[in-house]
């Protein structure tokens, strides 16, 4: 796969929800524990993703995605925390692939732009959560993300079930401890 992975700013991702918004019904649709239940309406979809042009715009979300001969096939966030406390860390949030693209390396591919970006900005800390004995999971880990722990019935499959969520932490860039 030829996929180019692209930041975009808050006009480019307005002009991509559409096809956002197909990727995210696509994962939704797909079982992926991502927020959402199924079925996930078109129109639901877009407005989720005009509602995160604000903060694209405000420096709280950058927002990659992959495209492969035009078509976006991937996407991943980072979420930036807004308290002074927090400053070295984010959230890597929402990443997603087209179903008829997995098993690639996009979403191994999409994960490494997060993190190399994450250090750049001077991040030293992810952190996600993700659905416990999913596919995610099992990339995360192989990306040597470390698990830190379970929580139980934490949120709902598309499908409506409670189900465990996984916790995830890496260290990135160069990392500053307090003493």
């Amino acid at each position: 796969m030829t996929a180019t992975t692209t930041r975009l700013d808050a006009p480019r991702l307005l002009a991509a929800v559409p096809e956002l918004a197909g990727l995210l019904a696509d994962t939704v649709h797909g079982g992926a524990s991502i927020g959402f239940l199924a079925p996930l309406d078109r129109t639901d979809a877009i407005a989720w993703w005009r509602g995160r042009a604000e903060a694209v715009a405000s420096g709280q979300l950058a927002v990659w995605v992959a495209r492969d001969a035009g078509r976006v096939l991937g996407t991943v966030t980072l979420a930036f925390a807004d308290k002074p406390n927090s400053r070295h860390r984010a959230e890597l949030v929402k990443l997603m692939v087209h179903r008829d693209a997995r098993g690639r390396g996009l979403g191994r591919a999409l994960l490494a732009t997060a993190e190399q970006a994450a250090a750049e900005a001077g991040i030293t800390l992810l952190h996600l959560d993700t659905e416990t004995d999913s596919p995610a999971e099992r990339l995360y880990r192989s990306a040597g993300w470390t698990r830190a722990g379970v929580i139980p019935d934490y949120a709902a499959s598309p499908d409506g079930v409670l189900r465990p969520t996984t916790l995830y932490y890496k260290h990135v860039g160069a990392t500053v401890r307090a003493g």
